[in-house]
C-alpha cells in the first residue's frame, strides 16, 4: 500500500518517512509567472524531490472560483483554448518527465447547458488523452462535490459515462472521497453505492473529511484529515484490487498522520 500526500501539506523533508509519494500540486507550486512555466523554479524543486526519491503523480490546473487560486492557471475542461491545452499539455509533459502515475484533471462546469458542457468535456479529454497516450501518461477525471451545483461528474454515473465516453486507455478516474461524500450528504451507504459504480475505473484516491453538507467554507469541502469528518473511509475496502497511491489531500504534517491512522484502522486489506 503507498501513502501520498500533496505537496501543500509539507516540506519534502516532512513528508519523507510518513509518505513515499507526492502529489505535485501546480497550481500552487509557484512554478508559474501568469501563465509561463518558469523552468529554473521547477528544476529546483524537482531537485529537491530526488533527493528523497518519491515517488509521484501530478493535479494540473483546474477551475476554482477561489480569489487566492492564480488566476492564469484557469481551466475549465468543457470550455479550453489554445491557452488551456498549453497548460494541461505542460503537467502532462512534467508527468512523462519525473515518470509520475497519474495526472489528475478536474471534469468542466455546466455553464447555459448542462449537455452541451458535457459534450464539449468529452471532444476536449479526447486531445487531452491522444497526448496523454503519445507521452505514456495516464489521466484521472476526478468526481467533484455537488454540493456546487455547477460542476459537471459529481455523480459516478456521470464520471463512468464522460470516461466511457472518451474510450481510451489513458483515460481512468480519480475517485475523491470527500467530494463524494458531500455529493453522498454524509450517507455511508450512498458512498457505498459510488464506489461500486466507479470502482473499476478508478486509477488514483484523493482521501480528505468533511461533515457531508454544504457550508459557506468552500461549499463544505474542506479537505479536513480522515477521521475529523463523517465520512466513511471502511467503503475503499471494496477496491480489493486497486494498486495506486492512497493521496491524503491535506493541509498539514498533523492532518497527514491523523489521515494515516484512521485509514490504518479502516482499511481491512493492510493486514
Amino acid at each position: 500500500m503507498i501513502f501520498g500526500a500533496s505537496s501543500f501539506a509539507g516540506t519534502p523533508g516532512e513528508l519523507k518517512g510518513n509518505v513515499d509519494s507526492i502529489e505535485l500540486y501546480i497550481p500552487k507550486l509557484g512554478v508559474y509567472s501568469g501563465r509561463t512555466l518558469e523552468n529554473e523554479k521547477l528544476n529546483r524543486i524537482l531537485d529537491e524531490l530526488s533527493v528523497y526519491e518519491f515517488a509521484s503523480t501530478i493535479h494540473a490546473p483546474y477551475f476554482a472560483p477561489d480569489p487566492n487560486y492564480p488566476g492564469p492557471l484557469q481551466v475549465d475542461t468543457a470550455c479550453m483554448g489554445k491557452r488551456e491545452f498549453s497548460l494541461m499539455d505542460e503537467s502532462i509533459a512534467l508527468a512523462n518527465r519525473i515518470g509520475a502515475g497519474v495526472v489528475v484533471l478536474h471534469p468542466g462546469r455546466i455553464g447555459q447547458d448542462r449537455e452541451v458542457a458535457f459534450s464539449s468535456m468529452v471532444k476536449n479529454l479526447k486531445v487531452l488523452s491522444s497526448t496523454a497516450e503519445d507521452q505514456g501518461v495516464i489521466l484521472g477525471l476526478e468526481n467533484k462535490e455537488g454540493t456546487d451545483p455547477n460542476n459537471l461528474c459529481c455523480k459516478a454515473e456521470e464520471l463512468v459515462r464522460a470516461v466511457e465516453a472518451v474510450n481510451s486507455g489513458a483515460l481512468k478516474a480519480t475517485f475523491d472521497i470527500g467530494h463524494a461524500n458531500l455529493t453522498c450528504e454524509g450517507d455511508a451507504e450512498k458512498l457505498r453505492h459510488f464506489v461500486e459504480v466507479l470502482k473499476k475505473h478508478i486509477v488514483h484516491l484523493h482521501l480528505h473529511d468533511n461533515g457531508g453538507k454544504w457550508t459557506e467554507i468552500y461549499d463544505g469541502d474542506e479537505h479536513m484529515a480522515p477521521g475529523k469528518g463523517c465520512a466513511d473511509f471502511s467503503v475503499l475496502n471494496l477496491l480489493s484490487g486497486y494498486r495506486g497511491v492512497y493521496n491524503l489531500e491535506v493541509f498539514s504534517m498533523e492532518d497527514v498522520l491523523l489521515g494515516k491512522n484512521t485509514l490504518e484502522n479502516a482499511l481491512n486489506c493492510l493486514s
